[in-house]
């Protein structure tokens, strides 16, 4: 007869495990997903499921994961490695990878590249040196835009998460989503009113975690000649919506304009840790010691970004982005059609967003109801996140290698999850833990 003694405790999960270790001030938390290796554009999860990856860790997983051109990259770089920053040593691996960004970047931009770890340092950097050699203070961003998580890069951006950490030399102007001409004359006025006084003008050519925003054609055209025409440089911010995520190689060639400043991440290290800034000489080199930290342009890092664009390059990573995405808006804009609750699919290639409604389901809000549809998908095997201001835009980042079988399966898993959600077939005890964006 077994005694209390021979029953056996209940395994421990890996979340409950990281609850007991690990802070908290770096969550930002959906479902309870622990995970404890990935292939492609899957991940397994702690509990032995596999898991179509939508996001592809917030599209730094630019080839899906354990791909073995990186792990070959990194290998290699380890096995002789050439120190561990570009600090105060030149180190071949960086110095490649610079040189492929110049020959790839844009013609007003070719000049140097600074390294950094992510897209918050890399616009940080590039908000400083911008203020410091042009004189001019002023920022000009937009309403919605998420330009990083330190306090350099929060004080330019526009997301209302970040209002208390926003400089008194940024100018918010909204970003236009159907006309763009209340936004041109909103842009006009602060110029007009401040001559000389904005360096830059940072943009995100598809906005991001403001909800996966396209402007109206010939808009950026329309700000890049105001920049143009007043000694403002033209930044774009592509470390979310870069690296051929919207199936060319940078976003801003979407949209007939050629930034002063490209800035880069996530994808860019196909999940290490780099990001970059190529611009001008004449600003990225105006004077040395002035952003750096030991371990930015490290050898490993670098290595693997150099795989990433070779692979893109080799493996036409382009045109899937551009095939796969164009299927998966077309088949969510046919659930759109059916499905009530969906007020908009938008986006470009693989950077895709759904935006739900109020009161889809009677006294839910849209934040609510998106909260619950992406933590069902979770339950039926798809890893989505939401972003956009009110936090209810399912945002559509996968790997760019995602096959057309994978990208299909994990379109029928939101089309269940939303139907299931707004029917209320289904018990979602637990979702309310989860903070969410």
């Amino acid at each position: 007869m077994a005694t209390t003694t021979d029953v056996a405790a209940p395994k421990e999960t890996l979340y409950e495990r990281e609850a007991r270790s690990v802070s908290k001030l770096a969550h930002l938390r959906f479902f309870p997903l622990a995970v404890t290796g990935g292939k492609g554009a899957t991940l397994r999860g702690d509990d032995g499921r596999i898991l179509i990856d939508f996001s592809a860790s917030w599209g730094a997983a630019s080839l899906g994961h354990s791909h073995p051109a990186i792990r070959s990259a990194v290998d290699a770089a380890l096995r002789d490695q050439a120190g561990a920053s570009y600090l105060s040593s030149a180190n071949l691996p960086a110095i490649e990878l610079a040189e492929m960004l110049l020959d790839l970047g844009p013609a007003r931009a070719t000049g140097r590249v600074w390294l950094g770890h992510s897209g918050s340092d890399a616009n940080e950097t590039t908000s400083r040196v911008v203020r410091a050699v042009t004189g001019r203070p002023g920022i000009l961003a937009f309403e919605g835009a998420y330009h990083g998580g330190t306090s350099g890069s929060m004080a330019f951006s526009g997301h209302p998460s970040q209002q208390e950490a926003r400089s008194q030399h940024l100018t918010l102007v909204p970003y236009p989503t159907s006309s763009a001409e209340s936004t041109l004359r909103v842009i006009d006025d602060a110029i007009a009113r401040k001559p000389d006084y904005f360096g830059a003008f940072f943009i995100e050519p598809i906005q991001s975690d403001g909800g996966m925003l396209v402007p109206p054609p010939g808009f950026f055209e329309a700000v890049q000649r105001r920049c143009r025409d007043n000694g403002i440089l033209l930044v774009s911010d592509e470390v979310k919506v870069g690296i051929g995520r919207t199936g060319v190689l940078h976003a801003f060639q979407n949209f007939g304009i050629e930034p002063d400043v490209l800035v880069l991440g996530k994808g860019l290290g196909g999940g290490l840790p780099i990001s970059a800034v190529i611009g001008p000489e004449w600003l990225m080199n105006d004077r040395a010691g002035f952003s750096f930290q030991t371990l930015h342009g490290n050898p490993v890092c670098a290595a693997a970004a150099a795989a990433v664009l070779r692979t893109i390059d080799r493996e036409k990573l382009l045109s899937n982005a551009s095939k796969v995405g164009y299927c998966l808006k077309e088949s969510l804009n046919e659930l759109a059609a059916r499905q009530p609750a969906i007020a908009e699919v938008r986006g470009v290639g693989l950077a895709l967003g759904i935006e739900l409604r109020n009161e889809a389901l009677p006294g839910v809000t849209a934040r609510e109801l998106t909260a619950r549809v992406v933590y069902r998908a979770f339950q039926l095997g798809l890893v989505v996140y939401y972003v956009g201001v009110n936090s209810n835009v399912i945002e559509i980042t996968p790997p760019l290698n995602i096959s057309h079988e994978e990208a299909m399966r994990g379109v029928e898993i939101i089309e269940r999850a939303i139907e299931e959600v707004v029917s209320r077939e289904i018990d979602l005890d637990g979702y309310q833990q989860f903070d969410g964006w």
